[in-house]
């Protein structure tokens, strides 16, 4: 059994090229997924309030508790916990709306999500990450030997998130022939971006991961449960119809782990339980995703 004390000491290998990548990576994604977006699109927030209200109560407040509840449970090592406390801070995935899609849910309270999450995420982010980490003594005194720097946080956040939509949504107000073939092209290759530097994380430290996949798959598959039922327990027990319920599943259960892999290796060196887990939460959130979504697909 591999200690805690070994999985915390770890450093995954990135260098600084690669990690110029995946921030222009999770730019242009975010950009992707912008051009479909329209400021009218915001005014749904308005005419359907509950569903909004909900999803963002099942993401940015309902995952991060239960995630704390998780970490107290299971256990983890320190760095694996902070992970966990990160990728539930994160916003959802860029994925979110194609499975959405895929599953018949309600795509246009998912894509007003998106927006919406993306921007809100700026601030919520490293506030969610700070409060629940510090509320566990042992990722709590990790935090404090790391010293981060929250406003650099805020902006790395804003620059690779925020500016990207924005300009997206300008792109679809100005230009929309152009953003609509932009759209077709950037939506496929930002799946296919996100599994390369997923793949090259991976590459340049599979020793490690094969070392440590059989632990992180456990945590990993508790994580992701917790995130898909919350959203759905929150839609079921609110009564929201089962288009609403099904984009409340996906959206809180897919997660942006690229945000989440940017800050690790920015901000804590590759940390080793943080890394391996958030790289494993972009690939296993996308298999559990697609297979509810077919699901759901065949079944209504």
């Amino acid at each position: 059994m591999t200690s805690n004390s070994e999985l915390d000491s770890i450093q995954l290998n990135f260098s600084s090229s690669d990690l110029l990548l995946l921030n222009l990576a999770l730019a242009l994604i975010m950009y992707g997924v912008a051009l479909d977006l329209r400021f009218e699109d915001f005014k749904y927030l308005v005419k359907n309030p509950k569903g909004f209200i909900l999803g963002i109560f099942s993401q940015f407040l309902l995952l991060p508790f239960l995630t704390w509840c998780l970490v107290l449970i299971m256990k983890p090592p320190p760095s694996v916990a902070l992970g966990m406390f990160l990728v539930a801070a994160c916003p959802g995935g860029n994925v979110s709306n194609f499975l959405t899609s895929l599953a018949r849910g309600n795509t246009a309270l998912s894509v007003s999500l998106t927006g919406f999450s993306s921007i809100l995420c700026i601030i919520s982010t490293p506030l969610n990450f700070a409060l629940w980490a510090g509320f566990y003594a042992p990722t709590s005194n990790l935090l404090r030997d790391i010293s981060l720097n929250y406003t650099e946080a805020f902006t790395t956040v804003a620059l690779i998130l925020g500016l990207p939509l924005l300009l997206g949504i300008i792109t679809h107000k100005y230009a929309p022939v152009f953003a609509e073939k932009a759209s077709k092209i950037l939506k496929p290759l930002s799946i296919l971006i996100f599994a390369a530097f997923i793949v090259i994380a991976f590459a340049g430290n599979f020793d490690l991961f094969t070392k440590y996949i059989s632990l992180i798959f456990l945590w990993v598959l508790a994580h992701n449960f917790v995130a898909l039922g919350s959203g759905f327990l929150t839609g079921k027990i609110f009564k929201l119809p089962l288009a609403d319920v099904k984009t409340m599943t996906i959206e809180t259960g897919i997660q942006n782990s690229g945000l989440g892999l940017v800050l690790i290796f920015t901000y804590f060196d590759g940390l080793g339980g943080m890394a391996i887990i958030t790289a494993w939460w972009g690939i296993w959130h996308l298999i559990s995703g697609m297979c509810i979504a077919s699901l759901w697909k065949l079944k209504v």
